[in-house]
């Protein structure tokens, strides 16, 4: 009913229109394609999902996002703290204050004995005795450097820091959790926003990479998309080659849902046939009690034929009205203004 009441409105608008600018030239019956349109429900997904993840192991002594918060590459997003790093930092920089004062000594003692050797009054034996022993701590003060830096390193690395730019979709841990090397802390959106859908197995066939299809607005009930006639467009961008459970799926590329939760669905129309259909402008049709009628040039002249009007196509060459029945392709319909 509601589509009868659309039609006639367009009817009555079409034929002022074509009343105020007669056309000079009839309207030739041509065959055209229509896709048939599929009604499904697309999902929000992102093209990359990655975990921020721990380091080392500890407990959780600071979070700094929540869920649906914005991130940078590289933003610390959380802490996690060893106790025991902490011990092994202070032992580490014990030792190297021991090291340090057995260097000194070992310094002290090379320094004399070269004295003594430049005097002559010790062996050669000595002298490079205490050269040695100098060399041997001076190793192991490098050893036991690289040992406070390595302890050091792993402290600063509880600091959890966002893999890449995105919205953070869950942080499954608390504070006070305990976490392993690897345990994951937060999970990140990080790359574009599109369209999964999953269709019938029985249209695996007919669904085409590049195919444009129909999306509605936000929401799910048919008042808050606002049907087919005020969606926008989008584009399949892949369709995978696996069915599982009877369904294929694909994804769809759309601007404008930058801001949509992940998971969210969407009413989406795509085309999964073709049929071939004869339209006219809708000005051609006339309403007379109730019944459609057509002008269609004859070789005795005009003829009046009834016809069955169905659905108002949006062209690029503008808005026909389908026939159903009673035109042929082929035939040469008279529109408003003309004189056959």
């Amino acid at each position: 009913m509601q589509r009868r009441i659309a039609f006639t409105l367009l009817l009555g608008l079409s034929f002022l229109i074509g009343g105020a600018h007669a056309k000079a030239a009839d309207f030739v019956v041509r065959s055209i394609v229509i896709p048939e349109m599929k009604a499904v429900f697309g999902q929000v997904e992102s093209t990359r999902v990655v975990p921020a993840r721990s380091r080392i192991g500890g407990s959780i002594r600071e979070i700094r996002i929540s869920e649906g918060d914005q991130v940078s590459e590289g933003e610390v997003i959380a802490v996690v703290v060893d106790d025991k790093l902490a011990l092994e930092l202070n032992a580490a920089k014990a030792r190297i204050e021991a090291l340090e004062a057995q260097l000194s000594n070992a310094r002290a003692e090379l320094n004399r004995q070269q004295q003594l050797l430049e005097r002559g009054t010790t062996s050669q034996a000595r002298f490079d005795q205490a050269r040695t022993q100098f060399d041997v701590i001076t190793g192991q003060m490098t050893a036991a450097q690289a040992e406070k830096a390595v302890v050091a390193q792993r402290t600063r690395e509880g600091e959890v820091l966002a893999p890449a730019d995105g919205r953070v979709l869950t942080v499954p841990v608390t504070l006070g959790s305990v976490v392993l090397g690897g345990e994951e802390i937060a999970r990140v959106a990080s790359g574009r926003y599109y369209l999964r859908l999953a269709l019938p197995e029985r249209h695996a066939a007919e669904i085409r990479r590049d195919a444009v299809v129909q999306i509605g607005r936000r929401g799910l009930s048919p008042g808050a998309t606002g049907g087919f006639t005020d969606a926008h467009e989008g584009r399949v961008a892949k369709v995978y080659p696996e069915i599982a459970g009877g369904r294929v799926i694909a994804d769809v590329e759309v601007e404008g849902i930058g801001d949509y939760f992940v998971g969210e669905r969407m009413l989406v129309w795509i085309p999964v046939a073709q049929r071939s259909a004869l339209a006219v402008p809708p000005e051609a049709v006339t309403m007379r009690h109730g019944i459609d009628y057509l002008h269609v040039a004859g070789k005795a002249g005009p003829l009046e034929i009834a016809v069955i009007p169905g659905e108002i196509l949006q062209r690029p060459e503008g808005a026909l009205v389908e026939i159903l029945t009673g035109l042929r392709e082929g035939d040469r319909v008279i529109l408003p203004g003309e004189t056959p």
